[in-house]
């Protein structure tokens, strides 16, 4: 799959615009980082993974004309193979399409900050149309209907990884780092714990300095109750679309950082058997064109708006979970006493419900949407939620009461606990599949179904240890 880059006489975008734009942002960034090198372009596949290329520093202005990377690679299983079943492979001949850069994207790389950059391109189809199968355009496009609406999103993504030792321990498992200077894997046991926050302070502090580098709104990490687990929090943004291209850019930070100090992070949604899972938590308020929070109402309590809104995004949560647990490994995450709904359910300043309402004043009144893992592609998440919303409001669904005390202890309405599960109620979600697109919806359960055969291959450790004992 080879890219080049190339001219392209007849793209259909304001060209001249789009071009001058772009020199001025290389321009300003070759200023600011002269000894530049490589450039790493790069496209989010369906499993929020970058696919691209590094180029070399001579050849990044030559990008405001784009450049041609094969459709197939939003078709691609999470093994980086192109998943034929999906239609974007060698039956239709593997086209090419064009890509551009995205505007503001060019950040300094945690790889090499002063030698190597790193910029995000987007897809277009071959009308010069957004491609419709690339996820931060499925995300644009719900985002906008929202907008036409007179309704602006305001969105922050919470998120959650481990820090692993390189070494797997006498049985193989993954387990946590040694503290530095100790040899204590459990240094990091105390959810808030400040003190605790000392003993990984070198990769956590290079960890916020690369953030402050690339643009990156976050906060300083958290501990979790976990050994070796940690949160870091985005800030609250109106721009949907750069919020989840954050939060894919701190992922790819949090790694290459966590290598840097020989270690590795993780945003497996569960790593340990014994410890909670990592989630991808997304708060998100609704303001009007006047800037009010029009999920509120005068008084502060819960609007006609957010109570359809509720109704929308549980109504859909079951069908959306092959997005929210996009892994085999994402629903083991989902058991009782890890601190992760088991069920669509609402409720306010209540943590063991799916859809949270924070306490807060008028302005900040929001919900905390708490089912998706670490794992998930947030483009995707967010466009879970956003068709949620969309299909409440449009559609007069009964809202369930909301949760008063252990949410996890009430009916709700049932989560599939099996990806297999999921994927049938994702591809039977006639709504869904429409508010997502239907080639979209068709290439991701392509693609997830392919995984899904491929692990149910497996033969694992634990069945011949039991079989052979018992059989």
């Amino acid at each position: 799959m080879e890219t080049n880059l190339v001219a392209v006489e007849n793209f259909k975008q304001p060209e001249e615009r789009r071009s001058s734009a772009f020199a001025r942002e290389v321009e300003a960034y070759l200023s600011r980082y002269p000894d530049t090198h490589y450039v790493d372009v790069m496209l989010t596949d369906l499993n929020g993974c970058f696919r691209g290329k590094r180029i070399p520093v001579a050849a990044l202005r030559k990008l405001e004309k784009g450049c041609y990377f094969p459709a197939s690679v939003f078709a691609m299983d999470i093994l980086g193979n192109v998943v034929e079943a999906a239609g974007l492979g060698q039956a239709s001949g593997e086209p090419d399409r064009i890509c551009v850069p995205i505007a503001g994207t060019l950040t300094p790389s945690a790889a090499d900050p002063q030698t190597i950059g790193q910029l995000l391109l987007t897809m277009l189809d071959e009308d010069g149309a957004p491609f419709d199968v690339e996820p931060r355009n499925v995300l644009n496009r719900l985002w906008q209907q929202l907008q036409q609406r007179g309704l602006h999103p305001v969105v922050a993504v919470e998120l959650e990884f481990y820090l692993l030792d390189r070494q797997r321990d006498a049985e193989g498992y993954l387990q946590p780092p040694c503290a530095p200077g100790t040899q204590d894997r459990n240094m990091q046991s105390q959810v808030y714990s400040v003190d605790n926050l000392n003993h990984f302070a070198d990769v956590l502090n290079d960890i916020d300095e690369l953030a402050q580098l690339q643009k990156i709104p976050a906060d300083g990490a958290l501990a979790e109750a976990s050994p070796g687990q940690f949160e870091v929090n985005l800030h609250h943004t109106r721009n949907a679309l750069e919020a989840c291209d954050h939060a894919l850019a701190l992922k790819r930070l949090i790694r290459l950082v966590a290598e840097k100090h020989h270690m590795h992070a993780t945003f497996m949604a569960k790593p340990y058997e014994e410890y909670a899972g990592s989630g991808m938590h997304i708060h998100i308020s609704m303001l009007n064109d006047q800037g009010e929070n029009v999920l509120a109402d005068r008084h502060g309590n819960d609007s006609p708006l957010l109570q359809r809104s509720l109704a929308g995004m549980i109504e859909m949560m079951p069908a959306s979970m092959a997005l929210l647990a996009p892994n085999i490994n994402s629903y083991r995450r989902f058991q009782a006493g890890m601190y992760v709904p088991t069920q669509a359910s609402w409720g306010h300043n209540n943590r063991t419900v799916a859809l949270r309402i924070p306490c807060g004043d008028r302005d900040n009144h929001r919900v905390e949407y708490r089912v998706a893992g670490a794992d998930a592609n947030p483009y995707l998440v967010m466009a879970a939620i956003f068709a949620g919303i969309l299909h409440g409001l449009d559609n007069d669904l009964p809202l369930p009461p909301k949760v008063e005390g252990n949410g996890l202890e009430q009916d709700g309405l049932p989560f599939p606990i099996r990806q297999s599960d999921a994927l049938w109620e994702f591809a039977q979600h006639e709504a869904l599949c429409a508010q997502l697109g239907e080639r979209f919806s068709h290439v991701w359960h392509a693609c997830k179904s392919n995984e899904l055969t491929q692990f149910e291959r497996l033969i694992t450790d634990t069945e011949i240890d039991w079989m052979l004992k018992n059989a």
